[in-house]
């Protein structure tokens, strides 16, 4: 039982995964944000050139 434990202890492979999991969790939580913050200035945009043209 003690050597299990032991290997279970080393083990990281299950941590590795995680600490992945996390950072593609950030990197898409950055770029949802980024996505909002252009569309929002870029509707802006589009909505003045409209209104330029009308």
């Amino acid at each position: 039982m003690s050597q299990f434990l032991k290997s279970f202890v080393k083990d990281e492979s299950g941590a590795t995964a995680i600490e992945y999991g996390l950072i593609a969790a950030g990197i898409s939580v950055v770029i949802i944000t980024a996505v909002g913050l252009i569309g929002d200035r870029l509707e802006a945009a589009f909505d003045s050139i409209a209104a330029a043209l009308a």
